[in-house]
C-alpha cells in the first residue's frame, strides 16, 4: 500500500516542510534563548495560517447566508481577531505605525487566494456528491 501517491504528494510535501520549519525554528529559539525577527515571522505566519484555515473550516455554520455574505463574514471575523490581537500586543510591545495595515495585507492576500481555492474545491465536491446521490436514486427507483 502506498501512503504517498500522485494525488497527495503536494500536500505531503507542504505538511512536511511546515513541520520541519516550525520544529527547527522552535529548536533554534530554545537553544539560543532568544528570538529574531525572521523567527517571529515564521511563527506569526503559522498563527495566521491556523486562523485562516480555522475561519474557512467554519463555513457550514454560515450556510443560511448567501455565499458572498458568508465569505465577507468569515473575512471580517478573521480581520477582527487580527486587529484585536495587535491592539492587545501593543500594550506589551511597540507596534510600527503601519503595522495594522501591513498585518491586514499580509493576511488578506493569501487568505483570499486560499478562500477562492477552498470554495471552488468545495463546490466541485458538492457537485460530485450530488451526482452520486442522483445515481443512487436512479438505481433504487428504476422506471417501469
Amino acid at each position: 500500500m502506498k501512503l504517498i501517491t500522485k494525488k497527495n504528494i503536494i500536500p505531503v510535501i507542504c505538511i512536511t516542510y511546515t513541520i520541519v520549519s516550525i520544529v527547527l525554528t522552535a529548536l533554534e529559539v530554545f537553544i539560543k534563548g532568544k528570538i529574531n525577527p525572521t523567527q517571529v515571522n515564521i511563527f506569526l505566519f503559522l498563527l495566521l495560517s491556523i486562523l485562516g484555515v480555522g475561519v474557512l473550516s467554519q463555513h457550514y455554520r454560515l450556510e443560511k447566508f448567501s455565499p458572498l455574505a458568508m465569505i465577507i463574514i468569515q473575512y471580517l471575523t478573521a480581520i477582527a481577531i487580527i486587529l484585536i490581537s495587535l491592539k492587545t500586543a501593543s500594550y506589551f510591545i511597540k507596534i510600527h505605525p503601519s503595522g495594522y495595515r501591513d498585518m491586514t495585507l499580509s493576511f488578506s492576500i493569501p487568505y483570499f487566494i486560499g478562500a477562492v481555492i477552498y470554495y471552488i474545491s468545495l463546490r466541485l465536491e458538492v457537485r460530485k456528491q450530488n451526482r452520486i446521490i442522483e445515481k443512487i436514486k436512479k438505481n433504487n427507483n428504476p422506471m417501469p
